[in-house]
């Protein structure tokens, strides 16, 4: 597997990120081939959806300052945080963990102020799954070769120190390898295997993106054979099979 990471111009509200990665593709001389995988960082989907809100213009509810004061955080941050989220999972010091409009478990409903101006903060994109099937389509239909998308996040773990990268959008892959009926090395059948694809490839660009001023947003992957069919939300755990709640 070879990763190799793409620098973009700044993103604002409005672009066309497939156009532009198409661009940096043509100025480094890189070529997509079949089941080359693009992975990109929710961040600069988000803003080019005009996904960053300006804490000025953001009222907190009576409800948010009282959770403000329980958890030492801006109370206009945490209204951004309800509204961006179906439940609260957890509080303490300085941390909200939520479940997101769209389904995902993590902290502060993925809301955060990093790699963006002072003053304003990020949420995360609109339909992520729909976002990677237009840049994949949009792509595909310019090079003519069939790719997959990924778009990654950073998350936090229960137990385990230190985030990882994971998929919350996808589209023209296999997100969750289901090997169940195979057998091992020594012929025993697999009754529970099943592997995230989509999140062991967000984790492993991790590294090469960053999370910090890297100023790499995008990174193709080549030497994979998981293009398919799958979406992101393929992965959540339905609450009812989910122990850690």
């Amino acid at each position: 597997m070879e990763i190799i990471g793409l620098k973009l111009p700044m993103i604002k509200e409005g672009d066309d990120l497939a156009q532009i990665i198409l661009s940096v593709l043509e100025n480094i001389d890189l070529a997509l081939e079949d089941d080359d995988i693009v992975l990109v960082t929710e961040k600069i989907v988000s803003k080019s959806q005009g996904r960053l809100v300006d804490l000025e213009t953001v009222v907190p509810t009576v409800e948010a300052k009282k959770l403000a004061d329980a958890t030492e955080k801006d109370p206009r941050i945490v209204e951004l945080i309800l509204q961006e989220s179906r439940e609260i999972v957890l509080t303490g010091p300085n941390f909200i963990i939520t479940e997101t409009l769209d389904g995902f478990v993590c902290a502060n409903a993925g809301i955060d102020s990093s790699n963006v101006v002072e003053g304003k903060v990020k949420l995360l994109p609109l339909d992520p799954d729909r976002a990677a099937e237009d840049i994949r389509r949009k792509i595909e239909k310019t090079l003519g070769k069939h790719i997959g998308v990924v778009i990654s996040d950073s998350f936090g773990r229960p137990f385990r120190l230190g985030s990882v990268g994971v998929a919350i959008g996808a589209s023209g892959l296999t997100t969750l390898w289901d090997r169940r009926g195979e057998t091992d090395l020594y012929g025993r059948t697999l009754e529970s295997t099943r592997v995230a694809v989509a999140d062991c490839i967000a984790s492993a660009v991790n590294l090469v993106t960053g999370d910090g001023s890297e100023g790499i947003p995008v990174a193709v992957i080549k030497g994979l054979k998981f293009t398919g069919t799958g979406r992101a939300l393929d992965l959540i755990r339905e609450k009812e099979e989910d122990k850690f709640r």
